[in-house]
């Protein structure tokens, strides 16, 4: 993913607003990022991925989300018509 593209699709958080809210405000624990923007409290498809991006800036690296714009909203489309399957990050 670009580094403007929307993590939170919800809200229209992108991965960049989130990284630099993680590196700035040094939130204790991932769910913390919901003071970003209100990030993770629309429909819960993004959790697992700004679990992921907490990680990765907390220990140092570039949050890399491994897919594209394309595959990221596909695959949240799939997890809106079926909300019963937890979204998790897949490598």
């Amino acid at each position: 993913m670009d580094r403007h593209d929307d993590v939170c699709v919800c809200f229209h958080v992108s991965l960049h607003k989130i990284a630099k809210h993680v590196r700035l405000n040094e939130p204790k624990v991932a769910s913390q990022i919901s003071e970003c923007y209100g990030a993770g409290t629309g429909c819960g498809w993004c959790i697992p991925f700004l679990e992921k991006i907490f990680e990765d800036v907390a220990s140092g690296e570039k949050p890399d989300l491994r897919m594209t714009k394309e595959e990221y909203i596909s695959r949240r489309k799939s997890y809106r018509r079926n909300p019963q399957e937890k979204n998790q990050f897949t490598k």
